[in-house]
């Protein structure tokens, strides 16, 4: 038997084994989800071209107001509400105060620094915030816009009057039967109309107006960034607001001066959260500007969404590949971290991610504390007369310290220390260190005024 026979017989045997190994996987008859997530070979990690949208009528809604609820979609898409459930699972709650004590004192006077913990599963929004220590007799409805869809329907019916009405009064009227974050939240009615995204809260096509509908922002980001995102509540109504009006504007610079300039009721320019006892600074509270965050980062740029990176795409055992909508961490996922090959290659991405976040920590807290000491010196100053009330040394010491502070906490409560994108977290902390530093030197530098 010649060399080529031998070649030939040997490659025929491996062709014919190997078929044979994929037959029994189910590469062919769609069995066994775990060879095609993790072993697809050189046809790569399933993608969103795998996905096989479908059109469906959507049920008749049982939500409070009418809407379509995870209930009602169960028949329809069994896996994807069953993988939305169970965010529930997440139910461990970081306590920030207890960790990075010094939070109290740059909080103080405001509702964070009575509670300020770790967001768990979706599954959990509408009852941690009937639990929170930050909600009191003085709280509006507004503070349940992003904890359940029932409430975004009822804006929707009612118009923004009902971000005025007393929390208590919203929150145990939609509590008994409402739901948590669900289908609706992101889908609205839609969902069975090939995965359509809509916007349900009004805020966000108020703000966007345009780009809302455009396609400047992708629907895939923007369905989540209706939440996750800076915000505010408007002087005159109370209604939840975005503070930009595009892309463009989303800068933590872009920000704050729009706060600066706004235009209050009563006349007076710029907004504030709250007046810091002791220091008398008017301060800013960010929230969790996620969205911002990340469209300004590369995998953005990318064209990546949430999704990608915190919803597997996965296999039922009958062939029908979905979005999983547990809501993970990409490095808690080996389905996810697979993708990342694509362009990281054989980089280990957990090291290279908590290296990142590890190093964006360590300024967090160098900075967080060096507030704190900016605080106790413009405390002391106004005590010891150095600085003045009315005087425009301690008004330039207060925007000193108010923009300080917005750019720690605008890096501090965005929740993926880091990852999202490293450069503006890095960027935020240095500029807030600088404006610390520009503070404590107009301090000391300061003689007694009369």
């Amino acid at each position: 038997m010649d060399k080529k026979t031998i070649i030939y017989k040997v490659v025929c045997t491996v062709a014919v084994v190997a078929l044979a190994v994929l037959l029994l996987c189910g590469v062919f008859n769609g069995k066994d989800s775990m060879y095609h997530l993790k072993n697809r070979g050189d046809l790569g990690p399933l993608t969103r071209k795998d996905i096989n949208y479908v059109s469906v009528a959507a049920p008749k809604g049982t939500g409070m107001y009418g809407n379509t609820t995870a209930a009602d979609w169960s028949s329809v898409f069994p896996e994807i509400t069953a993988s939305m459930l169970a965010n529930k699972d997440n139910d461990q709650v970081d306590d920030y105060l207890e960790q990075d004590p010094y939070l109290k004192e740059l909080y103080e006077g405001y509702g964070f620094a009575k509670d300020y913990g770790s967001a768990r599963g979706h599954d959990w929004t509408l009852v941690d915030i009937g639990k929170t220590a930050r909600i009191n007799e003085n709280s509006l409805a507004n503070c349940m816009t992003c904890k359940t869809p029932d409430f975004a329907k009822l804006v929707q019916t009612e118009g923004v009057g009902v971000y005025k009405r007393p929390f208590q009064e919203v929150y145990q009227q939609i509590s008994a039967n409402g739901e948590a974050v669900s289908c609706y939240t992101c889908h609205g009615d839609d969902a069975g109309a090939e995965g359509a995204l809509n916007i349900t809260h009004t805020y966000v096509l108020k703000a966007l107006g345009d780009n809302a509908a455009n396609g400047t922002i992708s629907p895939s980001v923007l369905s989540c960034g209706q939440c996750h995102i800076e915000y505010y509540f408007t002087p005159a109504d109370k209604e939840t607001m975005m503070p930009y009006s595009g892309v463009d504007t989303m800068t933590p610079e872009a920000i704050l001066a729009y706060y600066d300039n706004m235009v209050m009721p009563d006349g007076t320019v710029g907004f504030y959260d709250w007046i810091q006892p002791g220091t008398g600074t008017p301060m800013l509270k960010a929230q969790h500007p996620e969205m911002e965050t990340f469209l300004y980062g590369k995998h953005a740029k990318e064209g990546l969404s949430c999704a990608d990176c915190h919803m597997a795409i996965e296999m039922t055992e009958e062939g029908t590949v979905y979005y999983n909508h547990t809501l993970v961490s990409p490095l808690d996922s080996d389905t996810i971290l697979s993708t990342c090959a694509t362009c990281h290659g054989s980089t280990n991405m957990v090291q290279l991610v908590h290296g990142i976040q590890n190093r964006v920590t360590a300024e967090e807290t160098k900075v967080g504390n060096n507030l704190v000491v900016l605080k106790d010196a413009i405390i002391s100053g106004i005590q010891t007369g150095k600085l003045v009330e009315g005087s425009e040394k301690l008004d330039q010491v207060r925007q000193l310290h108010r923009q300080a502070q917005w750019y720690f906490d605008f890096c501090y409560v965005e929740n993926s220390e880091g990852a999202h994108n490293s450069e503006l977290s890095i960027h935020c902390l240095e500029v807030s260190q600088q404006k610390i530093d520009e503070a404590l030197a107009l301090i000391q530098s300061q003689e007694p005024e009369e």
